[in-house]
């Protein structure tokens, strides 16, 4: 049996945006709130990037059955574990906090380089939070 699988969204994977029910309801197990170190940008292309600058972004901690939802997730950011230079996000763990900035977990996340951010025109949110009804 697969043990639990930990990610931590921040834009269109979220509870409420559209690509929640494609790819993580059909596998979630659990939800909560959570915050992640690093800075949140609104891309031009319709979509959040975290960098791992100082700073706290706002998102969800997402509990799956497995790890088998990730190949699905992987595709949909286009990270690609065997062809890094190709991909648009990095997938790495890194620790997750919940609202009052105490350690959680370890989780999942997608991160972009800030270098591919300035490329793509992202607008820094110093509130570090994404919402594609709020979206600039």
């Amino acid at each position: 049996m697969d043990s639990p699988c930990s990610l931590f969204v921040y834009g269109t994977l979220k509870p409420g945006e559209r690509a929640f029910v494609e790819f993580c309801a059909p596998h979630l197990v659990a939800s909560q709130p959570a915050l992640a170190m690093g800075r949140l940008y609104h891309l031009p292309l319709g979509y959040p990037a975290m960098t791992l600058e100082p700073g706290w972004v706002q998102g969800m901690l997402l509990t799956f059955s497995s790890n088998d939802c990730l190949h699905a997730i992987d595709a949909f950011e286009e990270y690609y574990p065997d062809r890094l230079e190709s991909s648009e996000y990095r997938r790495d763990r890194h620790a997750v906090f919940n609202l009052q900035q105490q350690p959680l977990q370890t989780a999942w996340i997608y991160t972009m380089t800030r270098d591919r951010v300035t490329a793509l025109g992202g607008q820094w949110l110093p509130q570090g939070h994404w919402s594609e009804t709020t979206a600039p």
